[in-house]
Protein backbone atom coordinates (compact mmCIF):
# COMPACT_ATOMS: atom_id res chain seq x y z
CA UNK A 1 0.00 0.00 0.00
CA UNK A 2 1.16 3.53 -0.96
CA UNK A 3 2.20 5.55 1.96
CA UNK A 4 1.20 9.22 2.14
CA UNK A 5 3.49 12.14 2.89
CA UNK A 6 1.78 15.64 4.07
CA UNK A 7 4.00 18.74 3.63
CA UNK A 8 3.19 22.46 4.89
CA UNK A 9 4.82 26.03 4.40
CA UNK A 10 3.62 29.16 5.48
CA UNK A 11 3.13 31.88 3.06
CA UNK A 12 4.91 34.16 5.46
CA UNK A 13 7.65 35.66 3.45
CA UNK A 14 9.77 35.03 -0.02
CA UNK A 15 11.28 31.60 -0.16
CA UNK A 16 14.77 31.06 0.79
CA UNK A 17 17.28 28.79 -0.76
CA UNK A 18 17.12 27.27 2.85
CA UNK A 19 13.46 26.35 3.00
CA UNK A 20 14.06 24.69 -0.77
CA UNK A 21 17.28 22.32 0.58
CA UNK A 22 15.91 21.61 4.03
CA UNK A 23 12.10 20.92 2.68
CA UNK A 24 11.33 21.59 -0.93
CA UNK A 25 14.26 19.84 -2.95
CA UNK A 26 12.69 16.05 -1.58
CA UNK A 27 9.35 16.98 -3.04
CA UNK A 28 9.46 16.28 -6.70
CA UNK A 29 11.73 12.94 -5.23
CA UNK A 30 9.31 12.08 -2.97
CA UNK A 31 5.94 12.47 -5.07
CA UNK A 32 6.63 9.21 -7.51
CA UNK A 33 7.12 7.09 -4.15
CA UNK A 34 4.21 8.56 -2.14
CA UNK A 35 0.62 9.66 -1.80
CA UNK A 36 1.26 13.51 -1.59
CA UNK A 37 -0.48 16.53 -0.09
CA UNK A 38 1.53 20.38 -0.12
CA UNK A 39 -0.36 22.66 1.76
CA UNK A 40 -0.20 26.79 1.68
CA UNK A 41 -0.75 27.00 5.62
CA UNK A 42 -1.84 30.37 5.60
CA UNK A 43 -4.06 29.97 8.76
CA UNK A 44 -0.69 29.82 10.33
CA UNK A 45 0.37 32.66 9.06
CA UNK A 46 -1.64 35.24 10.94
CA UNK A 47 -0.38 33.78 14.27
CA UNK A 48 1.13 37.27 13.92
CA UNK A 49 0.39 40.22 12.26
CA UNK A 50 -0.16 40.59 8.24
CA UNK A 51 -0.66 43.07 5.22
CA UNK A 52 -4.15 41.01 3.73
CA UNK A 53 -2.74 42.20 0.12
CA UNK A 54 0.26 41.10 0.76
CA UNK A 55 -0.77 37.59 2.86
CA UNK A 56 -2.95 37.26 -0.65
CA UNK A 57 0.00 37.73 -3.01
CA UNK A 58 2.45 35.62 -1.00
CA UNK A 59 0.03 32.13 -0.86
CA UNK A 60 -0.37 32.58 -4.42
CA UNK A 61 3.25 33.25 -5.14
CA UNK A 62 3.76 30.02 -2.93
CA UNK A 63 1.67 28.06 -4.87
CA UNK A 64 3.32 28.96 -8.08
CA UNK A 65 6.88 28.54 -6.11
CA UNK A 66 5.74 24.23 -4.95
CA UNK A 67 5.24 23.67 -9.04
CA UNK A 68 8.34 25.73 -10.20
CA UNK A 69 10.58 23.66 -7.71
CA UNK A 70 9.39 20.27 -9.45
CA UNK A 71 6.42 18.97 -8.01
CA UNK A 72 3.54 17.74 -10.98
CA UNK A 73 -0.28 18.54 -9.91
CA UNK A 74 -1.36 15.18 -11.60
CA UNK A 75 0.48 13.18 -9.10
CA UNK A 76 -0.07 15.37 -6.04
CA UNK A 77 -2.39 17.23 -4.27
CA UNK A 78 -1.28 21.24 -4.01
CA UNK A 79 -4.06 23.12 -1.77
CA UNK A 80 -4.36 26.59 0.01
CA UNK A 81 -5.22 25.50 3.87
CA UNK A 82 -7.84 27.91 4.77
CA UNK A 83 -9.77 26.48 1.68
CA UNK A 84 -10.63 23.60 3.82
CA UNK A 85 -12.77 24.14 6.91
CA UNK A 86 -11.38 20.92 8.68
CA UNK A 87 -8.50 21.72 9.63
CA UNK A 88 -9.63 24.49 12.04
CA UNK A 89 -12.11 22.56 13.27
CA UNK A 90 -9.58 19.27 14.11
CA UNK A 91 -7.01 21.79 15.36
CA UNK A 92 -9.84 22.52 17.92
CA UNK A 93 -10.58 19.16 18.58
CA UNK A 94 -6.80 18.72 19.16
CA UNK A 95 -6.35 21.75 21.54
CA UNK A 96 -8.98 20.13 23.52
CA UNK A 97 -6.52 17.45 24.05
CA UNK A 98 -3.22 19.20 24.33
CA UNK A 99 -2.03 20.56 27.79
CA UNK A 100 -1.20 24.39 27.91
CA UNK A 101 2.14 23.08 29.68
CA UNK A 102 3.23 21.68 26.66
CA UNK A 103 2.43 23.70 24.08
CA UNK A 104 4.28 26.50 26.25
CA UNK A 105 7.55 23.94 25.83
CA UNK A 106 7.36 24.57 22.37
CA UNK A 107 11.03 25.94 21.39
CA UNK A 108 9.56 28.33 18.53
CA UNK A 109 7.55 29.88 20.96
CA UNK A 110 9.83 30.45 23.35
CA UNK A 111 11.99 32.08 20.95
CA UNK A 112 8.58 33.96 18.77
CA UNK A 113 7.06 35.15 22.45
CA UNK A 114 10.84 36.49 24.41
CA UNK A 115 11.02 39.57 25.17
CA UNK A 116 7.29 40.30 23.53
CA UNK A 117 4.97 42.22 25.62
CA UNK A 118 2.21 40.76 24.16
CA UNK A 119 1.67 37.37 21.72
CA UNK A 120 -1.49 35.82 20.51
CA UNK A 121 -3.21 32.73 21.70
CA UNK A 122 -2.60 31.49 17.74
CA UNK A 123 0.76 31.47 18.58
CA UNK A 124 0.61 29.80 21.43
CA UNK A 125 -1.94 26.69 19.71
CA UNK A 126 -0.22 26.67 16.70
CA UNK A 127 1.17 23.24 16.91
CA UNK A 128 -2.36 21.88 17.17
CA UNK A 129 -3.69 23.19 14.07
CA UNK A 130 0.09 22.00 12.22
CA UNK A 131 -1.19 18.30 13.97
CA UNK A 132 -4.59 19.11 12.54
CA UNK A 133 -2.57 19.58 9.14
CA UNK A 134 -0.60 16.52 8.93
CA UNK A 135 -3.55 14.03 11.10
CA UNK A 136 -6.60 14.86 8.70
CA UNK A 137 -4.63 12.62 5.68
CA UNK A 138 -3.55 10.13 7.65
CA UNK A 139 0.25 10.79 6.66
CA UNK A 140 3.00 8.19 7.06
CA UNK A 141 5.82 10.41 6.48
CA UNK A 142 6.47 14.26 7.22
CA UNK A 143 9.42 15.69 5.16
CA UNK A 144 10.32 18.94 6.88
CA UNK A 145 13.85 21.10 8.41
CA UNK A 146 14.77 20.05 11.29
CA UNK A 147 13.60 22.85 13.04
CA UNK A 148 10.07 21.23 12.86
CA UNK A 149 11.30 18.44 14.41
CA UNK A 150 9.67 19.50 17.88
CA UNK A 151 6.34 20.21 16.67
CA UNK A 152 6.22 16.39 14.73
CA UNK A 153 7.02 14.98 18.33
CA UNK A 154 4.18 16.59 19.90
CA UNK A 155 1.83 16.04 16.56
CA UNK A 156 2.54 12.29 17.24
CA UNK A 157 1.84 12.54 21.06
CA UNK A 158 -1.71 13.88 20.15
CA UNK A 159 -2.26 11.58 17.76
CA UNK A 160 -1.58 8.68 20.23
CA UNK A 161 -3.17 10.46 23.19
CA UNK A 162 -6.76 11.13 21.05
CA UNK A 163 -6.35 7.31 20.11
CA UNK A 164 -5.68 5.56 23.06
CA UNK A 165 -8.57 8.17 24.80
CA UNK A 166 -11.39 8.09 21.98
CA UNK A 167 -10.67 5.67 19.19
CA UNK A 168 -7.91 4.48 16.68
CA UNK A 169 -8.91 6.89 14.42
CA UNK A 170 -5.14 8.91 13.46
CA UNK A 171 -2.12 6.99 11.69
CA UNK A 172 1.23 7.81 13.65
CA UNK A 173 3.24 10.01 11.77
CA UNK A 174 6.72 9.30 11.11
CA UNK A 175 9.97 12.41 10.00
CA UNK A 176 11.81 12.43 7.30
CA UNK A 177 14.49 14.96 7.88
CA UNK A 178 17.20 15.80 4.74
CA UNK A 179 20.38 14.50 5.26
CA UNK A 180 22.04 17.55 3.49
CA UNK A 181 21.21 21.12 3.69
CA UNK A 182 18.29 20.46 6.57
CA UNK A 183 19.63 23.56 8.31
CA UNK A 184 20.93 26.25 6.21
CA UNK A 185 22.13 29.17 8.20
CA UNK A 186 22.52 32.83 8.02
CA UNK A 187 25.43 33.90 5.81
CA UNK A 188 25.90 36.55 7.92
CA UNK A 189 25.95 35.21 11.34
CA UNK A 190 25.98 31.16 10.84
CA UNK A 191 25.10 30.35 14.52
CA UNK A 192 21.60 31.42 13.52
CA UNK A 193 19.46 29.35 10.95
CA UNK A 194 18.79 31.10 7.23
CA UNK A 195 15.16 33.51 7.64
CA UNK A 196 13.15 34.97 5.28
CA UNK A 197 12.36 37.60 7.72
CA UNK A 198 15.47 38.31 8.80
CA UNK A 199 15.85 41.97 8.65
CA UNK A 200 19.38 41.86 6.83
CA UNK A 201 19.00 41.15 3.51
CA UNK A 202 22.85 40.20 3.10
CA UNK A 203 22.51 37.35 5.49
CA UNK A 204 19.10 35.20 3.41
CA UNK A 205 19.42 34.37 -0.40
CA UNK A 206 15.65 34.06 -1.91
CA UNK A 207 14.75 31.81 -4.59
CA UNK A 208 13.93 34.91 -6.56
CA UNK A 209 17.50 36.61 -6.25
CA UNK A 210 18.90 37.36 -9.43
CA UNK A 211 22.38 36.50 -10.07
CA UNK A 212 24.68 40.00 -9.04
CA UNK A 213 22.32 40.03 -5.53
CA UNK A 214 23.16 36.23 -5.23
CA UNK A 215 26.86 36.87 -5.77
CA UNK A 216 26.97 39.90 -3.81
CA UNK A 217 25.74 38.05 -0.94
CA UNK A 218 27.81 34.70 -0.92
CA UNK A 219 31.30 37.07 -1.61
CA UNK A 220 30.27 39.10 1.72
CA UNK A 221 29.39 35.42 3.75
CA UNK A 222 30.70 35.53 6.96
CA UNK A 223 33.85 33.16 6.71
CA UNK A 224 36.84 33.10 9.32
CA UNK A 225 40.50 34.54 8.82
CA UNK A 226 42.48 30.80 8.01
CA UNK A 227 41.04 30.48 4.74
CA UNK A 228 41.26 26.99 4.60
CA UNK A 229 38.28 25.23 2.92
CA UNK A 230 37.18 22.49 5.99
CA UNK A 231 33.92 21.53 7.64
CA UNK A 232 34.35 21.83 11.36
CA UNK A 233 30.77 23.46 12.44
CA UNK A 234 31.88 24.56 16.05
CA UNK A 235 34.81 26.16 15.03
CA UNK A 236 34.40 27.51 11.42
CA UNK A 237 30.66 27.73 11.17
CA UNK A 238 30.51 30.06 8.57
CA UNK A 239 32.73 28.21 5.63
CA UNK A 240 30.87 25.05 6.71
CA UNK A 241 27.67 26.37 6.02
CA UNK A 242 28.51 27.44 3.10
CA UNK A 243 29.82 23.91 2.11
CA UNK A 244 26.62 22.40 3.41
CA UNK A 245 24.66 24.88 0.23
CA UNK A 246 27.57 23.46 -2.31
CA UNK A 247 26.01 19.76 -1.11
CA UNK A 248 22.84 20.72 -1.23
CA UNK A 249 23.32 22.17 -4.64
CA UNK A 250 25.67 19.68 -6.40
CA UNK A 251 24.68 16.06 -4.65
CA UNK A 252 28.07 16.22 -3.56
CA UNK A 253 29.32 15.03 -0.26
CA UNK A 254 31.58 17.26 1.81
CA UNK A 255 34.12 15.68 2.20
CA UNK A 256 34.20 15.45 -1.63
CA UNK A 257 33.87 19.23 -2.23
CA UNK A 258 36.39 19.94 0.22
CA UNK A 259 39.18 17.51 -1.50
CA UNK A 260 38.16 19.26 -4.80
CA UNK A 261 39.41 22.57 -3.32
CA UNK A 262 42.34 21.75 -0.88
CA UNK A 263 44.93 24.52 -1.42
CA UNK A 264 42.68 26.59 -2.68
CA UNK A 265 40.93 29.93 -1.00
CA UNK A 266 37.77 31.59 0.02
CA UNK A 267 37.39 33.42 -2.58
CA UNK A 268 36.99 30.93 -5.85
CA UNK A 269 35.29 28.42 -3.78
CA UNK A 270 32.55 31.79 -3.32
CA UNK A 271 32.71 32.59 -6.77
CA UNK A 272 31.99 29.14 -8.13
CA UNK A 273 28.94 28.60 -5.63
CA UNK A 274 27.59 31.58 -6.22
CA UNK A 275 27.74 30.27 -10.15
CA UNK A 276 26.26 27.04 -9.23
CA UNK A 277 22.88 28.97 -7.08
CA UNK A 278 22.24 31.05 -9.54
CA UNK A 279 22.26 28.11 -12.51
CA UNK A 280 20.43 25.71 -10.49
CA UNK A 281 17.79 28.44 -9.79
CA UNK A 282 17.48 30.13 -12.62
CA UNK A 283 14.93 27.05 -14.53
CA UNK A 284 12.92 27.78 -10.93
CA UNK A 285 12.51 31.41 -11.61
CA UNK A 286 11.67 31.09 -14.93
CA UNK A 287 8.77 28.10 -14.44
CA UNK A 288 7.96 30.27 -11.32
CA UNK A 289 7.14 33.84 -13.44
CA UNK A 290 5.44 31.46 -15.89
CA UNK A 291 2.65 30.35 -13.37
CA UNK A 292 2.46 33.40 -10.90
CA UNK A 293 -0.41 34.98 -13.41
CA UNK A 294 -1.83 31.96 -14.86
CA UNK A 295 -5.18 30.37 -15.15
CA UNK A 296 -3.34 27.22 -14.95
CA UNK A 297 -2.17 27.61 -11.35
CA UNK A 298 -5.93 28.75 -10.45
CA UNK A 299 -7.70 25.52 -12.00
CA UNK A 300 -4.78 23.51 -9.97
CA UNK A 301 -5.55 25.17 -6.17
CA UNK A 302 -9.41 24.50 -7.12
CA UNK A 303 -8.53 20.67 -7.79
CA UNK A 304 -6.09 20.54 -5.04
CA UNK A 305 -9.15 21.96 -2.51
CA UNK A 306 -11.95 19.60 -4.32
CA UNK A 307 -9.47 16.39 -3.54
CA UNK A 308 -8.20 17.88 -0.30
CA UNK A 309 -11.68 18.68 1.07
CA UNK A 310 -12.62 15.36 0.37
CA UNK A 311 -10.17 13.29 2.22
CA UNK A 312 -10.53 15.92 5.19
CA UNK A 313 -13.65 15.78 5.44
CA UNK A 314 -13.97 11.80 5.70
CA UNK A 315 -11.24 11.85 8.44
CA UNK A 316 -12.47 14.89 10.29
CA UNK A 317 -16.30 12.91 10.48
CA UNK A 318 -14.53 9.87 12.10
CA UNK A 319 -13.06 12.12 14.56
CA UNK A 320 -15.66 13.69 15.31
CA UNK A 321 -18.05 10.36 16.01
CA UNK A 322 -15.59 9.24 18.27
CA UNK A 323 -15.35 12.14 20.41
CA UNK A 324 -19.15 12.09 20.68
CA UNK A 325 -19.28 15.39 18.92
CA UNK A 326 -22.62 16.29 16.66
CA UNK A 327 -25.82 14.41 16.20
CA UNK A 328 -25.88 10.89 15.23
CA UNK A 329 -29.01 10.01 12.75
CA UNK A 330 -31.80 7.90 13.95
CA UNK A 331 -32.58 4.82 11.21
CA UNK A 332 -36.26 5.06 9.81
Amino acid sequence: MTQTIFSGIQPSGTLTIGNYLGAMKQFPELQDEYNSYFCIVDHHAITVPQDRLKLRERTRSLAAMYIACGIDPNKVTLFIQSEVPAHTELAWMLQCVASVGELERMTQFKDKSEGQESVTAGLLTYPPLMAADILLYQTDIVPVGDDQKQHIELTRNLAERFNNRYNDIFNVPDIKIQEVGARIMSLQNPTKKMSKSDDNQKATIYLLDDPKRIEKKIKSAVTDSEGIIEFDKDNKPGISNLLNIYAGFTNKSVDQIVAEYEGKGYGDFKTDLAEIVSNYISDIQQRYHELYESEELDDILDQGQEKANKVASKTLKKAKKAMGIGRVHQKR
